[in-house]
């Protein structure tokens, strides 16, 4: 291999934060010139997402013999010893460090470097012209979690939540639209938490205000992951009021039982995620609505269950994120006593089963309707609402493309151009 930057591979594991967090190690290991390795960037949200890292990692190595093999990411943050452990691995990264320019430019980096990462104080930097190959951008506008859920393990690979003040946050808006992004993401690992650490604690809502009037070349604004319980008015507002902000919110709900949320320690219950469902409708009544949800955490019953199951029509969710619950080391939850694994098995395929129903219903319905569709591939974007659309003929990855829709499979809409 030529040594060159072109030379280094990252493989991103896990959220749209860690998606964005990648694109600030490729400028920076760019910059740095380095070349011939490979970059994991990992998730520590469940079992399963380490695995596939440790199988990721196997497989580099296999492939590319000679490159240098460097893992980051919170599972690397929280249990480095057991990547260091790995053979193929030859550095292990932090969370803070992944984000330094100096980690990339050391000629003879530590094996280990992995700090703690409850003083960090630093948000990632990202210039406008990277996402290369992207449809859309992120925007890192908010970083860790203050919370302690009894079954997550994310505030001990990110720390506190911290936010980036409204005007750095303009700034790279600014950029990336320049770079011609037509449509950018707002992440963070607590997004509604964004502003309790700024003066004035400006909340989600006065964000999204002022980056929409103060960068009008931007057409589309996204939002990631929502708190139920720390969505405010200004938003649910916006969500009506501003059509460059798109017509769908995800939601952070986790459970449909209140008995359920409250040993998740979660702070709203099921009530608030149908109010909160009813506030959004009056507002933008086409909203598209999703939501994460945990199948079988431990003490969940079956009455429990079908509380969950039945949240889907009570607050009208269609893009589901289903996770059998995991226990992760560390966490209260994981000392509990688990519901048997078949079972949560059962109740995960029941979820995703009920999601698909819902998303292909939600799907009929705008059939016949025009759409904006973000291109993301050939022949293949969404729509502002995130349903995947297909369609024939060229266009530009990131161009967005005003399509009829003339039919539905499943939860994917089938569009033709107008005229």
């Amino acid at each position: 291999m030529t040594a060159r930057p072109a030379d280094v591979r990252i493989v991103t594991f896990g959220c749209r934060l860690n998606a964005y967090e990648s694109e600030v190690i490729r400028a920076q290991a760019s910059a740095a010139g380095l070349a011939e390795a490979a970059i994991v960037n990992t998730c520590a949200v469940t079992a399963e997402a380490e695995r596939q890292a440790r199988q990721a990692i196997r497989r580099l190595r296999r492939e590319h013999p000679g490159a240098r093999i460097l893992v980051t990411g919170c599972a690397a943050q929280i249990d480095p010893a057991r990547f260091a452990a790995m053979p193929e691995v030859d550095q292990v990264i932090g969370n803070a460090e992944k984000l330094d320019p100096a980690t990339w430019r050391e000629a003879r980096p530590a094996r280990v470097r992995v700090g703690d990462i409850g003083s960090i104080t630093a948000i990632a930097r990202q210039a406008g012209g990277e996402f290369k190959d992207r449809a859309r951008a992120f925007v890192e506008v908010q970083q860790g979690c203050d919370h302690r859920c009894t079954f997550c393990v994310i505030p001990l690979g990110r720390g506190p939540s911290r936010s980036v003040p409204v005007g750095g946050v303009v700034e790279r808006v600014h950029a990336l639209a320049a770079a011609g992004f037509r449509e950018v993401v707002l992440t963070g690992v607590d997004l509604t938490a964004y502003g309790g650490d700024l003066p004035g604690k400006p909340a989600l809502g006065a964000l999204v205000r002022r980056l929409l009037a103060l960068v009008p070349e931007l057409e589309r604004l996204r939002l990631s992951s929502l708190d139920p319980v720390e969505v405010d008015d200004e938003l649910v507002a916006l969500f009506g009021s501003e059509k460059r902000l798109m017509p769908h919110a995800h939601l952070s709900v986790q459970a449909g039982d209140d008995s359920v949320l409250k040993r998740m320690a979660r702070r709203h219950r099921r009530a608030d995620v149908i109010a909160l469902a009813q506030r959004l409708r009056r507002a933008r009544p086409d909203l598209a609505l999703g939501a994460d949800l945990i199948a079988g955490f431990p003490g969940e019953s079956d009455r429990a269950f079908a509380d969950s199951l039945e949240l889907i029509d009570a607050a009208g969710l269609t893009h589901l994120h289903v996770f059998p619950f995991s226990p992760r080391p560390g966490t209260p939850a994981a000392r509990w006593k688990p519901v048997p694994g078949p079972v949560i098995r059962r109740r995960a395929a029941a979820l995703r089963a009920k999601g698909a129903e819902a998303l292909a219903a939600y799907a009929a319905t705008r059939i016949g309707a025009c759409e904006s569709v973000l291109v993301e591939k050939p022949g293949a974007g969404r729509s502002e609402h995130y349903l995947p659309v297909r369609f024939e003929g060229a266009a530009a990855t990131g161009s967005l493309l005003a399509l009829t829709i003339a039919g539905a499979r499943g939860g994917t809409l089938l569009g033709e151009a107008q005229g």
